[in-house]
């Protein structure tokens, strides 16, 4: 179970994320989408392609970022969830994906770092 102050600060992070990559010209288009197979933060257009964003936060590590924190278990999980997203939506023609990661790092030093990991991870 996730506790209140985990989950207020992930719904921070998420915000955070979702203002950057506005900010960058995406489109938002679902936030926190579920299935019984996984769950994606984000949900978003950019261009002609459907992104699937994973968003991390994490205090800072010296030896690693919170965008290079999604395993390949993880990586799994979304690719299984975007798939019934887009089976769900019946797209006249399927829709060119991207997965994308986000990454928040806070530095008790200069605050917050936002690092965008563009196409993180393909299907295999």
């Amino acid at each position: 179970m996730v506790s209140t102050r985990a989950r207020a600060v992930g719904d921070d992070a998420e915000k955070r994320a979702l203002r950057f990559l506005v900010a960058h010209g995406l489109r938002p288009i679902t936030r926190n989408y579920r299935c019984r197979l996984g769950e994606i933060d984000l949900i978003m257009q950019d261009g002609n392609c459907l992104v699937f964003i994973e968003v991390r936060y994490r205090r800072k590590n010296p030896y690693a970022n919170a965008a290079l924190s999604v395993d390949r278990r993880k990586q799994q999980k979304l690719l299984r969830a975007a798939a019934m997203y887009v089976s769900g939506k019946r797209f006249r023609n399927p829709p060119k994906m991207r997965f994308d990661i986000i990454g928040i790092d806070r530095d008790e030093c200069s605050g917050l770092q936002v690092s965008w990991l563009k196409d993180a991870f393909r299907p295999d």
